[in-house]
């Protein structure tokens, strides 16, 4: 009896799809950046702010990923931004045939920028390609230093790691060793851009928003 690895399969599958997705944004000139995090880091707060506060510079577009619900897709929707809503029925990352179909129902030639917000696991979503230009993982003071340590793959294939609620550790209400994170982080991917962050208050976020217009002109530049 032939044995069938179906993680494989599925993985091989995927990739199908991944590869597809990212001719697609290629020949569009498009960047598209998967952001992944742990559940209440702040994904949805960040995205919400960006795109309020780049709106008359970039057109942003967004893919919701959620278990279950639309609460953070109705979230950028008061953004007036275009979004469209994947839940996964249980699922713990959202596949590249998801974002495939996604693509098709967003103004794509319209926008600069697409965002993907992963379902919140800093685990599954690692290991599965969506044809993004980049990931970008998002991690709250709340959360604790050790988790670069801990889930070392997403931090080892993001081009920028976000530490996001800074405002609390100014207001000593969490205990975190923020050097202790980014030389962890830095330990598995030595080019990683680290960004202090604060989404509620801002502090940070031009940092932020600045990467995001320099990665958009170079992507551009790179893809003609």
């Amino acid at each position: 009896m032939k044995k069938i690895d179906m993680g494989k399969k599925i993985l091989n599958e995927n990739e199908k799809y991944a590869i597809k997705n990212s001719l697609f944004l290629a020949e569009r000139k498009k960047l598209c950046l998967n952001m992944i995090s742990s559940p209440g880091s702040g994904k949805t707060t960040i995205l919400a702010r960006t795109i309020n506060e780049l709106k008359d510079k970039i057109k942003i577009g967004v893919i919701e990923g959620d278990i279950q619900t639309d609460i953070d897709a109705e979230k950028i929707r008061a953004t007036e931004a275009p979004v469209v809503q994947i839940n996964t029925e249980g699922a713990c990352h959202l596949s590249a045939a998801q974002i495939s179909a996604a693509l098709e129902k967003l103004p794509v030639e319209n926008l600069d920028l697409i965002f993907i917000e992963n379902v919140g696991n800093l685990v599954c979503p690692s290991a599965f390609e969506l044809g993004e230009s980049g990931k970008i993982v998002v991690l709250s003071v709340a959360e604790g230093d050790d988790k670069p340590a801990k889930y070392p793959a997403i931090f080892a294939k993001s081009k920028v790691l976000l530490i996001n609620k800074v405002d609390l550790l100014d207001r000593g209400q969490v205990d975190f060793d923020i050097e202790r994170a980014k030389a962890d982080a830095r330990k598995l991917n030595k080019t990683i851009k680290i960004l202090p962050i604060s989404a509620r208050t801002g502090v940070g976020m031009t940092h932020w928003y600045d990467w995001l217009l320099k990665s958009i002109e170079k992507n551009t530049i790179y893809s003609k």
